[in-house]
């Protein structure tokens, strides 16, 4: 594997970085611009329709990015031998906030679906109320854990 990284290391740090991006920066676009752009929808069947849309659309991506964060996370942590690195436990509390977020996610999507067969069977309420917790705290903390661990990793590579 150290061989392999030394020839693609930068593709492999590159895609990384981008999966980082899209699942953090995505994070962060719809919390703080789509979210509120969606409350001007007056209707509250085209608002929720709108949120339910927005999320799969998301999570279309999100997902590839979760699994390349994995897999080029474990290409990373054997080429440049991270285990011998005096901060190897970062790599672990990189690990363990990834695995949250995992998690977190795994609920968001969980919740939107949710969501998404209350709303085709016209329980808006039902919807709405699945739909909540994800604005109020479950993006939010995946906005902090994902920061924090972006932060994590520049710093891991500054090795």
């Amino acid at each position: 594997m150290t061989d392999f990284f030394a020839s693609f290391g930068g593709i492999i740090i590159f895609l990384h970085v981008v999966s980082a991006i899209i699942w953090v920066g995505g994070m962060i676009a719809i919390r703080f611009a789509v979210h509120y752009s969606i409350q001007e929808i007056e209707d509250p069947k085209i608002k929720l329709g709108r949120t339910l849309e927005f999320l799969r659309r998301f999570f279309n991506m999100v997902i590839p990015s979760i699994l390349i964060l994995l897999v080029t996370a474990l290409m990373m942590s054997i080429g440049l031998n991270l285990k011998e690195s005096p901060l190897y436990g970062l790599v672990h509390l990189k690990e363990a906030i990834w695995t949250v977020m995992t998690v977190i996610f795994t609920i968001i999507y969980l919740k939107r679906n949710k969501a998404q067969r209350f709303y085709d069977e016209g329980d808006f309420k039902s919807a709405k109320e699945k739909l909540i917790p994800l604005a109020a705290w479950m993006i939010p903390t995946n906005i902090v854990l994902g920061l924090v661990a972006l932060y994590l990793g520049v710093t891991l590579r500054g090795l």
